[in-house]
């Protein structure tokens, strides 16, 4: 890890969800990546203790599974909220595209979409991590099953966008259900069980379309609510503690 930025690697227990803090260690600058709403004072609190300046918002995508903190960090501090252009959040501030560069300090935030869990993924790359959402998971991958989901399409964004980075790139996906943390773009082309590059994209097709997951849990609550920025359509003020 650089010496000049900051990291910080966050856990939702309920969902498995990773949230992350990323900084430019020399002015303070930061951005956080898909905040949850039941942790969401714990992320007020650190930023605090840690004397930053929360700058973006950012989400990977539009959270089935649970409700995005983004309503909360936002009526605290003067972030702005970020989603992909595609999700047609209306209340966020920046409408993401690929390859479109967000400024933080003196670094720079690379947005990549990486479509196939949902249409609306991005991958988010920041000195030499990139986060992942649910497209590449550590050893596996997001459904396909929902919200304009595609096998074809998720096979394609990790095999051209995601592993045409360096080998040694650092992979911070969006959940871990084994207790793993992290991962690197090499160790993933080689032991994905799904998208390691021996299996072809018809073997993925077949492997994704045999899962037969029941939806999540929340999916009826969280998704209108992240289309809303977090809020519930009910209600006109957020809390983190309902």
């Amino acid at each position: 890890m650089k010496h000049d930025i900051l990291f910080y690697q966050l856990f939702e227990n309920e969902t498995s969800t990773f949230t992350y803090i990323i900084a430019d260690k020399s002015t303070g600058d930061a951005a956080i990546i898909d905040p949850v709403l039941e942790t969401a004072d714990r992320d007020l609190q650190l930023i605090k203790e840690l004397n930053l300046k929360l700058n973006y918002i950012l989400e990977t995508h539009i959270h089935a599974d649970h409700i995005t903190g983004a309503a909360i960090l936002k009526s605290h501090t003067k972030a702005k909220t970020a989603v992909s252009e595609i999700a047609q959040v209306q209340n966020a501030d920046i409408h993401l595209v690929d390859g479109q560069e967000l400024l933080l300090g003196r670094k720079k935030i690379k947005v990549i979409a990486t479509p196939g869990h949902t249409n609306t993924c991005l991958t988010f790359q920041f000195e030499n991590m990139i986060f992942t959402g649910d497209a590449l998971l550590i050893r596996t991958c997001g459904r396909t099953d929902f919200q304009q989901g595609s096998a074809d399409k998720l096979f394609s964004s990790v095999h051209d966008k995601i592993f045409s980075l360096p080998d040694e790139t650092v992979v911070y996906p969006g959940h871990d259900y084994k207790g793993f943390t992290s991962s690197t773009v090499g160790l993933e082309k080689k032991f994905n069980a799904r998208l390691n590059q021996s299996k072809s994209k018809e073997e993925f097709k077949k492997i994704m379309a045999e899962l037969k997951l029941p939806n999540p849990k929340k999916i009826d609550i969280a998704v209108p609510a992240n289309l809303n920025g977090g809020l519930l359509a009910s209600k006109s003020k957020p809390s983190a503690t309902e």
